[in-house]
């Protein structure tokens, strides 16, 4: 009967995350059609589950031809250890509140993901722009980035990243930076305040998901007010400049910087994640 209500369990989580919405939380959207089928997959597995402990409670209770006694095997202790392991997951999104990652995973964490790394293990590189290229061969990911320069290039000398592109965009971006100095962009995005930073500057961060939450991580781009400003953690901007490049020092690298003509102020999106899209 346990495994009847923990298969009801994950499928009413499944059903829950699609009802309420936070599954955008957890998945890039795109691939929502298969937590979608997972639902009705794990009714049916529940089903089956709740026959099977019938029959053998009707099976339990008839006498054996032979008259023998039917004998329940006893739990091993790997069963007891799997308990708590497939509750757990159930109680934390059924009865816990699904947070929103913000400013203070990039204070505590950083933007140093592996994914950027050389292959001397000695060696930490701290980037901002998104790369898929680790889903890719060397020719695929080539041939999909030089569609997503001509896409973006034909908007002209005026970009704007929706959040529907922002990830594509802002990888384009980094990987072809010659092609689009001096053109005006504009996205949007929350504020993070780092200390080596000028006092006209601020990073504007959203936080990607390229297949799921285990892959997420927070992109953008370094922007430079013409004057000086102060711009709290998690306060959601909306800018418009002309891109330039700098040398930033603790990258070690030349990055691509927008200089702001336009700012304002604006509520954090109801979604807050941008998606990777193909």
């Amino acid at each position: 009967m346990l495994r009847f209500f923990i298969l009801l369990g994950f499928s009413f989580l499944f059903l829950h995350l699609h009802a309420t919405g936070s599954i955008s939380k957890y998945i890039n959207m795109k691939y929502s059609y298969i937590s979608f089928i997972t639902i009705f997959v794990l009714f049916f597995l529940t089903i089956v589950q709740l026959f099977f402990y019938i029959k053998g409670d009707k099976e339990a209770e008839e006498p054996c031809e032979h008259g023998c006694e039917h004998h329940h095997h006893p739990k091993t202790w790997k069963e007891y250890i799997m308990l708590p392991v497939l509750i757990f997951p159930i109680f934390s999104v059924l009865c816990l509140p699904v947070a929103t990652l913000d400013s203070s995973i990039v204070k505590a964490k950083g933007f140093n993901f592996n994914v950027y790394n050389d292959k001397d293990t000695s060696a930490i590189h701290e980037f901002l722009q998104p790369d898929s290229s680790v889903y890719y061969g060397t020719d695929g990911y080539d041939e999909l980035m030089d569609k997503s320069k001509k896409k973006f290039s034909k908007q002209g000398n005026e970009l704007i990243l929706s959040d529907e592109d922002w990830l594509q965009g802002m990888e384009t971006i980094y990987r072809f930076p010659g092609d689009f100095m001096g053109k005006t962009i504009q996205f949007r995005g929350f504020a993070y305040n780092e200390d080596n930073l000028a006092a006209n500057q601020v990073f504007i961060f959203r936080f990607g998901i390229i297949h799921c939450v285990a892959d997420s991580g927070v992109f953008g781009m370094l922007v430079e007010f013409p004057k000086n400003v102060h711009y709290h953690n998690d306060e959601w901007l909306q800018v418009k400049g002309t891109l330039t490049s700098e040398y930033y020092q603790p990258f070690k690298k030349t990055i691509p910087v927008l200089k702001v003509d336009k700012v304002e102020s604006i509520a954090a999106p109801k979604d807050q994640y941008v998606y990777r899209n193909y």
